[in-house]
């Protein structure tokens, strides 16, 4: 398996921008090419999704809200002011993650390897997704960035057998 140099966790939170240096160098890390970044989807109000839940079906998925998009432009602008090299994005098939990165990046690829197991719908996939995830980055040209739009950052297992997790940019869905 190869060795990357570094994971970066894009967190979406409600607090203000992290430590200009601390972006610099992140931002710097970035530029390089070669990583690996997830970003969970923009704001979505409420948790997780109802019980009439269809993956098929984004009337009855949490979607996001016009914080939520104004987030996920926010996302794109960061990346494009930057001028941070992108390979490919892809999101999981959930409505709240296509629509961040259709915002964000407008070109991305859905992978059912990124959807959620959280809820127990979806838990009998767990094994496979993560195998099937694993068997895609072992595939991955790395000198490029690629970035994976997710529900739950959470699940560890995805996340874990990579080097270091780094929180980068912070937007503030109040904007």
């Amino acid at each position: 398996m190869k060795i990357f140099n570094i994971l970066v966790l894009i967190s979406i939170c409600i607090i203000s921008s992290v430590k200009a240096d601390s972006k610099h160098n992140i931002t710097s890390e970035l530029k390089k090419g070669g990583k690996l970044i997830f970003i969970r989807h923009a704001y979505a109000p409420g948790g997780g999704d109802p019980k009439n839940f269809d993956i098929d079906n984004c009337a009855t998925q949490r979607n996001l809200n016009d914080s939520g998009r104004i987030q996920s432009k926010k996302i794109g602008d960061f990346f494009k002011k930057n001028n941070i090299p992108l390979g490919k994005v892809f999101s999981s098939e959930w409505c709240r993650c296509k629509d961040t990165a259709s915002i964000a990046f407008k070109n991305f690829e859905t992978k059912k390897f990124l959807n959620s197991f959280f809820s127990e719908q979806f838990a009998k996939n767990r094994k496979n997704q993560i195998k099937n995830f694993y068997k895609f980055i072992e595939e991955w040209d790395s000198n490029q960035n690629l970035i994976f739009i997710k529900a739950v950052l959470n699940d560890v297992e995805s996340i874990s057998k990579f080097s270091t997790c780094k929180k980068m940019e912070k937007f503030d869905h109040q904007s």
